[in-house]
């Protein structure tokens, strides 16, 4: 590397081996950092990965991609101003030129007092072992079968299956790390692989689709029976659905479903949205905003979690934030730069990719879960719908006011008997409302390929609009 850009020469980065040499690629991010001049704080993010995804259609392989990436981001932080710019090659000659640019960039923003990388915490990094030399060995002919079978057992799973929008096979294979001038420095790596279908279903004139997937770290753990079951059953119990009068009464949301709520939930209590006045959970920490049943941690530790890691995206160690507990607000998800500004300190709950700047987010949400399955609690429940699918998330949810009016496609329960199929219909509260009105929390804990953890939930008291 170039003397001239102030970048030292001790790391190749053509030498960085295979993916998930993470000391090597952690030794050049720790090498850029160290390039920092005096009265300059230098951050750098590397990552590097391979994706396969293989989709079949009608009995044959409609298309198959591998692509490899790689991608560095370099925040520099002088004089209480930022600079940021990206690259998606290790070649020496562009990481010096995207130094020298985020240098530039400096001058551009504008001065914020609370700009800075992160400071050493003393808080100990929780390895993590999220890597699989089973899916790293595994050749590309071993995977196209599987994309095959899968098709072959949704079509096979029902006569009344008359199509398979998609079935495919994906994994990836992947490696981050994060450095910077006070000393930090961090890595992660990580494979996991999924199969998921769409099937189509009809009867008469009534057609239906319905998703089922399964994700795992070893390819010899997917279940594929089980994706295409799952995605079979979501299809044709659907069939026939109509509109139900508008009224109120119950929700049950399976652990997919749940996983939206909760999704939601999370996105409010994060940093970014405190300080800039857009959560509707402001000045509330201490205070009960949902129902005591409820505990909603966010947990990269856990390694159960698909979206478990060590660091953050800003190097600190990956923590344990309790976020709502026995229903009372614990606490807001931080960075470096939101816990400075409210005085809390990070969480260790950066996120970004390399190619951006990190933000304050959740990473591994999870609901502490009740004791009771999902047929246990539906043989519970009088007058309920079980939903299966939310539709217009994007603009039927108001994350600052809370507001909330969706789409939902599901089942009725009756007398604690699932019933007849239901869609078309909104359903209409506030997410506060709703946290509120939680009777119950399931047993039946899944973790979803977002890396979320949820379980059973019923809600009480929603305003369900129909005919």
């Amino acid at each position: 590397m170039s003397a001239e850009a102030g970048l030292p020469a001790d790391v190749d980065p053509a030498a960085l081996g295979e993916i998930g040499d993470t000391a090597a690629l952690e030794a050049l991010a720790v090498s850029i950092a160290g390039a920092a001049r005096s009265g300059e704080q230098l951050e750098v993010c590397i990552s590097r990965g391979t994706r396969t995804v293989v989709k079949a259609y009608g009995g044959e392989v409609e298309s198959l991609t591998i692509a490899g990436s790689a991608a560095l981001g370099v925040r520099v932080v002088r004089d209480q101003r930022q600079g940021f710019a990206s690259c998606g090659t290790l070649d020496p000659a562009v990481i010096a030129e995207t130094l020298a640019d985020a240098r530039d960039n400096v001058g551009y923003g504008e001065p914020d007092e609370w700009f800075g990388v992160a400071e050493p915490d003393g808080v100990p990094a929780v390895p993590q072992d999220l890597w699989c030399d089973a899916l790293v060995a595994l050749p590309t002919d071993a995977k196209v079968p599987m994309a095959l079978e899968l098709e072959r057992l949704v079509r096979a799973g029902d006569p009344r299956i008359t199509g398979v929008r998609s079935a495919t096979y994906a994994d990836a294979i992947g490696e981050s790390v994060v450095a910077n001038s006070l000393g930090l420095a961090g890595s992660t790596r990580g494979t996991w692989c999924s199969v998921s279908a769409l099937a189509l279903a009809e009867a008469g004139d009534d057609t239906s689709t319905g998703g089922g997937h399964d994700v795992r770290r070893d390819p010899a753990e997917l279940d594929l029976a089980h994706a295409a079951d799952d995605a079979v059953t979501r299809a044709t119990r659907l069939l026939g659905a109509s509109k139900i009068p508008s009224r109120r009464m119950a929700l049950v949301l399976e652990p997919r479903l749940a996983a939206t709520i909760l999704g939601i939930a999370g996105g409010t209590l994060t940093g970014g949205r405190l300080v800039k006045g857009r959560t509707p959970f402001a000045g509330r920490v201490g205070e009960q905003i949902a129902t005591p049943l409820l505990t909603l941690v966010d947990d990269p530790t856990d390694a159960r979690s698909f979206a478990a890691d060590a660091v953050d995206g800003e190097g600190l160690a990956c923590r344990r934030n309790p976020l709502i507990v026995d229903g009372v607000l614990a606490g807001f998800l931080h960075d470096s730069y939101t816990g400075r500004r409210t005085g809390t300190g990070s969480t260790g709950s950066a996120v970004r990719g390399a190619r951006t700047t990190p933000g304050p987010g959740c990473q591994a949400l999870a609901v502490v879960p009740g004791a009771r399955s999902f047929d246990a609690i539906v043989a519970d429940v009088d007058d309920a719908l079980v939903v299966q699918s939310f539709t217009g998330l994007h603009s039927g949810v108001n994350a600052v006011s809370g507001d909330v009016s969706v789409g939902v496609e599901g089942l009725l329960v009756r007398d604690g008997t699932l019933g007849p199929p239901v869609r078309e219909v909104t359903v209409a509260s506030t997410l506060q409302k709703m946290l509120l009105d939680i009777r119950e929390v399931g047993g039946d804990l899944e973790w979803l390929p977002g890396g979320t953890g949820a379980a059973t939930l019923v809600i009480d008291d929603v305003v369900v609009s129909g005919t």
